[in-house]
């Protein structure tokens, strides 16, 4: 990412670190370290759906980007001028065949989740289409979200027989438990300013353009701001959620049990014939 904006600041500490990228299951997942920012890009070709390997990639990059002591922010986007997220692989959910195939699967955006609230630097996500299901989950997770006046967002686990067990925890931290249920429960699409009214999207711009400057100058700043200061804010935001190892394993089991039921197949099998 260009922080050229916060070159003044960094004149002791200029460094970049060469892209580091890896293709799995068909995405990719790739870094780019720079004057203390660290961007990490996800993609995939189906609507920047996540796959259980790319999701056990991403988390392990953003847990590993984490540790190291010249970050001092996280931007976390996804590639494309399409969908920001289309949550998780539907071709690998249709294909789950046991309990502990069921939570595997639902376990990946646990992962990601865990270690964006668990990493000690500020986690911003950009969002520049729309989200579903376990992409949500992600905009939730970030200490701060912008997004384009386009995006808009859907939980669309009912229709398909299941829930939105695993992300439901930290969506509803962030809009609160009221909205998160009607969200769940209707299933129809919410627009930027309703995601920015309840919380979800911080800062809604008009477009890419816009949303990238403010991106790169919030991330510059954010990068010359006291590195302790900004990990004792973190800490207080996410008090409550030591225990959300233990909660999302149990979440990912329910579902993994769900999706083996014959109503939620047929469910499946109705929504691929659409």
């Amino acid at each position: 990412m260009d922080v050229a904006s916060g070159k003044d600041v960094f004149s002791d500490m200029e460094h970049r670190t060469p892209v580091q990228s890896a293709s799995v299951a068909g995405g990719e997942v790739a870094v780019d370290i720079s004057n203390g920012v660290a961007t990490i890009r996800f993609s995939h070709p189906k609507g920047n759906s996540l796959p259980g390997a790319l999701l056990q990639r991403l988390a392990g990059t953003i847990a590993e980007v984490g540790r190291d002591p010249d970050t001092r922010v996280i931007v976390l986007r996804s590639d494309g001028t399409g969908p920001f997220c289309a949550g998780a692989s539907f071709d690998e959910l249709v294909n789950i065949s046991t309990p502990d195939e069921g939570e595997l699967f639902f376990s990946g955006f646990s992962r990601v989740i865990l270690a964006m609230i668990r990493s000690p630097q500020f986690v911003i996500v950009r969002v520049q289409g729309r989200t579903a299901g376990g992409g949500i989950g992600i905009a939730a997770a970030a200490d701060y979200t912008f997004a384009v006046r386009s995006a808009s967002v859907k939980l669309s686990e009912l229709a398909v027989g299941i829930g939105p067990f695993v992300v439901g925890p930290v969506i509803a931290r962030r809009v609160g438990m009221g909205p998160f249920m009607a969200m769940s429960v209707d299933a129809d699409w919410r627009d930027a300013a309703w995601c920015e009214s309840h919380g979800l999207f911080a800062r809604v711009h008009e477009d890419t353009a816009a949303m990238d400057q403010a991106i790169d100058t919030l991330a510059a700043t954010l990068a010359a701001s006291n590195p302790e200061a900004m990990r004792q804010m973190k800490a207080i935001a996410w008090q409550g959620t030591e225990a959300w190892d233990a909660l999302l394993a149990e979440r990912a089991r329910m579902s993994g049990t769900l999706v083996l039921s014959d109503f939620t197949r047929q469910a499946i099998a109705r929504f691929k014939a659409k």
